[in-house]
């Protein structure tokens, strides 16, 4: 088991003295400037990981329509123009330079026609699959919260026909346990066999926890640290032969070290 944690939980160094992973997440390392990327942040930002004993992951921009999200940074995987598909290679490029674990991609949002913002999203996923191929880096499709409208790939089942219809050895799927117990309203059996049907195709595993019901504040994605909330992490070990990353995507180390124990306990690791 490898335990990892997103950048955004504390400074680099801290999180190396906790987890054994760090998730560089593109959107907030600051390393953007009006969509262009800033070459001499980015090398300080490496300077200082390359100091550390870490496996990496990235998390790749994403469309997000809150004021904390930067707008230069936002990408639809269902509509992407030259500006998004630079963004998305930035990203692979950078993994593969670092010999990173994962990249985990947002699915895309639909329309009034599902049918066609789906098979646009495979579509522009086949195209950034071939290019991870080129870099050999793998590409992980997150499972996104039913509990927000427009976007794909919330239920396991069309999570798994995403994966399917790309059909590369280059593309995965994230399997995002908060997201899940969402989609499942707090069900665990339904959690569990959510995680069982979407096993065979799982490159990585991002962890946090919430109430399972939606909420007014990001429709109960509350990111909260594991443990915190209504989830049964038991759920986790339905990924029977997955031997890679559990991301914890918390906002403080203290998540972070609380987050690390029940991990640990659900797995009988304790």
């Amino acid at each position: 088991m490898i335990l990892g944690a997103s950048s955004f939980a504390g400074s680099l160094p801290e999180i190396a003295s906790e987890v054994q992973s760090v998730e560089l997440y593109m959107p907030k390392l600051g390393i953007y400037k009006n969509s262009e990327l800033q070459q001499g942040l980015l090398d300080s930002i490496l300077d200082e990981l390359s100091t550390l004993d870490v496996h990496t992951s990235l998390h790749a921009p994403y469309f997000a329509d809150v004021p904390t999200y930067p707008k230069d940074v936002v990408v639809d995987t269902a509509k992407m123009d030259d500006r998004e598909f630079r963004l998305i290679r930035e990203s692979i490029e950078l993994a593969s330079r670092l010999g990173s674990k994962a990249i985990v991609l947002h699915p895309g949002r639909f329309g009034s026609d599902y049918e066609a913002s789906f098979k646009k999203m495979v579509s522009n996923l086949k195209i950034l699959a071939a290019y991870a191929g080129e870099c050999g880096v793998m590409l992980g499709l997150e499972n996104k919260e039913g509990t927000s409208t427009g976007n794909m790939c919330c239920n396991v089942e069309g999570l798994v026909r995403a994966v399917s219809e790309v059909n590369s050895d280059n593309l995965g799927a994230t399997f995002d346990i908060g997201h899940a117990n969402l989609t499942c309203g707090g069900d665990s059996a339904k959690l569990h066999e959510f995680a069982k049907t979407l096993a065979p195709h799982v490159v990585h595993v991002h962890v946090h926890d919430n109430s399972g019901v939606w909420t007014g504040e990001y429709d109960g994605d509350e990111h909260l640290a594991p443990g915190a909330g209504t989830i049964d992490y038991t759920a986790l070990k339905e990924l029977k032969n997955y031997k890679g990353i559990y991301n914890m995507e918390v906002f403080s180390i203290e998540d972070v070290r609380s987050g690390k124990e029940t991990i640990k306990k659900a797995f009988g690791i304790l």
